[in-house]
């Protein structure tokens, strides 16, 4: 299959359904095999799953995701509450694609006509336990949109947090620096000072980045 299936599929939704965020989800979850192959999406997809967190992984292409992204805020009205709430429910359901689509959503949707932080939507929606994929579908997504990252003062507070904000601290700190963002040394310090748990090697690797770039 290919797009024009997508675009097809979609023109054939009821206007009405930008209304629900419970049916945006279903009708999401609907799209997401158009243009994937059986076989991409039972061999390894399956084998992806063990270790993701994922509650599942189609192999949607990213051209896709955005597409679908696209259609959706395109037909959002003049506001974009209901996709709001849309991500929570993504990432609730907690598919691949699932956290994929409502990081490109996150990144494109208007914060500044709601005064909402999408730094602060992120923190609240990720999960106790998330993969570092998950973590960075979102922020390179957010730095690809050329949202600026979040102030150091939410950056400490997250030093301070969950063990998953934590974590999130160090990705976004290190994702930021690559774009070109400065931060002080005091923000440094506390971020080096996160405990890593043992074997994680991306987290570490991330962490001796920020101390020796060159690393």
């Amino acid at each position: 299959m290919t797009s024009k299936n997508l675009d097809d599929f979609l023109a054939e939704q009821n206007t009405r359904i930008h209304s629900s965020d419970r049916k945006l989800a279903n009708l999401v979850r609907d799209a997401y095999p158009i243009g994937v192959p059986a076989l991409i999406m039972k061999s390894s997809t399956d084998r992806m799953m063990d270790s993701s967190g994922y509650s599942f992984i189609l192999g949607t292409p990213d051209e896709l995701l955005r597409n679908l992204a696209s259609w959706l805020i395109t037909n959002a009205g003049n506001t974009h509450r209901v996709l709001l709430k849309l991500i929570d429910r993504l990432w609730k359901r907690h598919g691949r694609e699932d956290i994929a689509l409502a990081a490109i959503l996150l990144s494109n949707l208007d914060h500044k006509g709601m005064e909402t932080n999408p730094w602060e939507i992120l923190r609240q929606s990720i999960h106790p336990m998330e993969s570092v994929d998950s973590l960075l579908l979102n922020i390179e997504e957010l730095f690809r949109a050329k949202r600026n990252p979040p102030r150091e003062e939410e950056i400490l507070n997250w030093t301070k947090g969950r063990k998953i904000e934590q974590h999130l601290s160090i990705i976004v700190t290190y994702s930021a620096t690559i774009h070109g963002h400065k931060f002080s040394s005091e923000l440094i310090r506390s971020i080096i000072a996160i405990d890593i748990p043992k074997g994680d090697s991306i987290l570490t690797r991330i962490k001796s980045r920020l101390v020796s770039p060159e690393a």
